[in-house]
């Protein structure tokens, strides 16, 4: 299946030339080794793929051995993986390096040395407990790579035509109409519940089973608790509750993550690692409340208060109604056609949230809860910073509204206090685009293009 993530690794095989290794971070599952395998493939004459996930323990002490004599380290790895090696023309792969952090520590020594080219994947790669005593080496250039986003879905269900009319649409500020936008929403809700884990949108492709795609889901979300349980140490327990309440949590009207609800007595400060464990597994998204519409959103973030995404909308259709253990054919058709009432607007919020953070934003929103003066009391979902940095309106307030009637109510508010701060203001809904009132109103599917 095609992925954009392919285009920036030949783009890093061409600008480094071999100063420097590449690292591609994602949560398990997401097609890491896939893709990389399939670039190896194409744009080398030889690969070796070292998955420590199987490499054999006398494999991997040659990295102990040998690194002071590379010609011995690279004639072992050439016989036991029956495999030429050929100067600037081959790649070796370390995947799920996070497993050996002895070969990423050894990166150092295999890029000054300048043979051939490296890529590490891994998941919970930056978690501490992965890099506890070895030297980070500088010469690693990062990558994330995220689920597929809704054009890769398109491609993989074989229609490409769909985002090009979408793209013009967006640049142009022209709607569809009505019969394309109604087929471009049908395809996105096909994306919301199949979700963007290649092994899920792979099965949809093939069987067009929603049950044969949820098991696919379920074993996902059953291999993040492994890993939870193997990997989170102390916070364990911890993780796995903010896991576990997530969609409970979003299901509430104002989505933030109620920490009392793990715990009566408990305080941010308590979970604050278990947050992090989760954010670093890339398993999900957290969203901040920033208290000043300005540049640097980060600068004036109650982190106290945030909101908590599953990273991938599919993944969290299958973690909410898990009641039977499987999502019924009837619960997915619900929402295919539009007829869930139940926990809708999770759905919707989740879905923008993934698109915002694949598309490089950090997830900020703003809440005033002030009980002495009404104008003050609001609500916005999400804020982005704008590319081009000016003196003023650098950030774009956005609201997210799952149903067909809804108000403006803390968008106008916001927008009369903060005008000198704000952008251009959108509201994501599940109708068409249009602009009114100074508002660009943007069909969910034109989100991934903000």
């Amino acid at each position: 299946m095609k992925r954009k993530i392919y285009d920036e690794l030949v783009k890093w095989k061409e600008k480094s030339n071999g100063k420097t290794a590449l690292l591609i971070d994602g949560a398990r599952r997401v097609g890491k080794s896939y893709i990389v395998e399939e670039f190896a493939r194409k744009n080398y004459k030889s690969y070796i793929l070292l998955d420590f996930n199987k490499v054999p323990e006398d494999i991997k002490k040659l990295f102990d051995l040998y690194l002071d004599d590379l010609d011995n380290l690279f004639l072992y790895l050439e016989t036991y993986y029956n495999v030429t090696l050929y100067n600037r023309d081959s790649l070796i792969i370390f995947d799920e390096v996070q497993l050996y952090p002895r070969a990423r520590s050894a990166i150092k020594y295999l890029v000054a040395d300048g043979r051939y080219d490296y890529i590490e994947t891994g998941s919970l790669v930056s978690i501490r407990n992965n890099v506890d005593n070895i030297l980070i080496p500088s010469e690693e250039q990062h990558l994330k790579m995220y689920p597929m986003d809704f054009e890769e879905f398109l491609w993989a269900m074989n229609n490409g035509n769909m985002m090009e009319l979408i793209k013009k649409c967006f640049d142009t500020k022209k709607p569809l109409g009505e019969s394309l936008h109604r087929k471009a929403m049908d395809c996105f809700r096909q994306y919301m519940i199949v979700g963007g884990m290649p092994q899920a949108v792979f099965e949809y492709v093939e069987t067009k089973d929603f049950n044969k795609v949820d098991q696919i889901k379920r074993n996902i979300l059953n291999l993040y608790r492994d890993d939870i349980k193997k990997h989170a140490g102390k916070y364990s327990l911890k993780v796995e509750s903010i896991f576990d309440s997530i969609p409970s949590q979003l299901s509430r009207h104002e989505k933030k993550y109620r920490i009392t609800s793990l715990d009566k007595d408990a305080k941010s400060r308590d979970y604050e690692h278990a947050f992090v464990w989760l954010n670093d597994a890339m398993i999900i998204n957290y969203c901040f409340n920033t208290t000043e519409p300005s540049i640097g959103l980060s600068l004036n973030t109650d982190n106290s208060t945030l909101k908590c995404y599953m990273a991938d909308t599919g993944l969290l259709i299958s973690h909410s109604f898990s009641e039977k253990g499987l999502v019924s054919e009837e619960v997915y058709k619900k929402i295919l056609f539009d007829k869930l009432e139940y926990n809708g607007g999770m759905i919707i919020e989740n879905i923008v949230s993934q698109m915002l953070v694949a598309n490089g934003h950090k997830l900020f929103f703003y809440s005033n809860s002030s009980r002495d003066n009404s104008l003050d009391r609001m609500e916005i979902d999400f804020l982005i910073t704008k590319s081009n940095i000016t003196n003023r309106h650098n950030i774009s307030p956005i609201e997210v509204k799952s149903g067909k009637n809804y108000t403006l109510v803390s968008l106008n508010k916001f927008r009369k206090k903060y005008q000198e701060q704000l952008g251009v203001a959108y509201i994501i809904h599940t109708g068409d685009l249009k602009e009114e009132d100074g508002v660009i109103y943007l069909p969910l599917y034109m989100t991934m293009l903000l």
